[in-house]
């Protein structure tokens, strides 16, 4: 059978993965059906965005396996995995713009990189991808002449240059403003529909990717800690879900990185030789 018949585009079964001895990753498990846009969120630091460099194939995992259109990632040949990475679109963290570049030559660069479009067809698809995300005349500003939010939207013209089957957004909410953030989500809803692509939204923003997303994974001390459809995330009474999507300070995840209690280090502190 073509795995691209297949319902699930990404399937990940008992994934682990370490830096050294810091364990990142824990028995994940998840899949990410094909048109389907999935929301991985958590706390800063839980692993999400190490979630999508291994679904890209960049470090090994310590155990467990990677499926993309029904090829295990891992035991990929560099051409293959080349070949799995063109299918795919990246929307970084920091919009990750080449900031010698103007906007048109940002999203030229993957067109001119892997393909042999001549130039007057390029011209004609950043213009194309530029105006999908409300920028097309502003092809010739810099990086720096651009605000935060059309530094995503840039961004995010760029992830859709090749015209990917996935699309990997890497914290797209960070740090916007309520309208540009609003922008966003509405553009990841409305091209992941349009162009009939599959996306991974990581992020912490829970109200902003209950929006989009058609499907929820949380992660927690490397684990998924629940799952499940916006309606279903919306109802759930799980205490982890209710601190999240309700933004409580109090509840499973804390705030404080574990220690020894408070008083015990101010007592330790006294008793140091001066």
């Amino acid at each position: 059978m073509n795995p691209r018949n297949s319902k699930n585009v990404i399937e990940i079964n008992h994934l682990s993965f370490s830096y050294g001895e810091n364990v990142v990753l824990r028995d994940i498990n998840l899949t990410v059906p094909r048109g389907s846009v999935v929301a991985i969120l958590g706390t800063s630091g839980c692993g999400k965005s190490t979630l999508l460099r291994l679904i890209g194939g960049q470090p090994r995992p310590n155990g467990g396996r990677i499926e993309v259109e029904g090829q295990f990632v891992h035991a990929m040949d560099d051409e293959a995995l080349y070949a799995m990475r063109r299918r795919m679109g990246m929307m970084f963290q920091k919009s990750g713009l080449f900031s010698d570049l103007s906007t048109f030559e940002n999203i030229a660069f993957p067109m001119r990189e892997r393909t042999k479009l001549p130039e007057p067809v390029i011209r004609d698809l950043v213009l194309m991808k530029l105006h999908a995300v409300g920028l097309r005349n502003a092809h010739m500003l810099m990086p720096n002449e651009l605000s935060g939010g059309m530094q995503r939207r840039v961004a995010l013209a760029r992830a859709i240059a090749l015209d990917p089957d996935i699309i990997m957004y890497d914290e797209p909410f960070a740090g916007l403003d309520p309208i540009s953030l609003n922008q966003i989500a509405n553009l990841i809803r409305r091209l992941n529909d349009a162009l009939g692509v599959t996306s991974i939204v990581v992020s912490y923003d829970v109200v902003e990717s209950l929006k989009v997303a058609d499907y929820v994974y949380f992660i927690s001390a490397g684990k998924v800690a629940a799952h499940g459809t916006v309606e279903e995330v919306n109802a759930s009474q799980d205490p982890f879900v209710r601190q999240f999507v309700d933004s409580l300070h109090d509840g499973p995840v804390a705030f404080h990185y574990p220690a020894q209690p408070y008083p015990a280090d101010l007592r330790l502190a006294d008793s140091a030789p001066a």
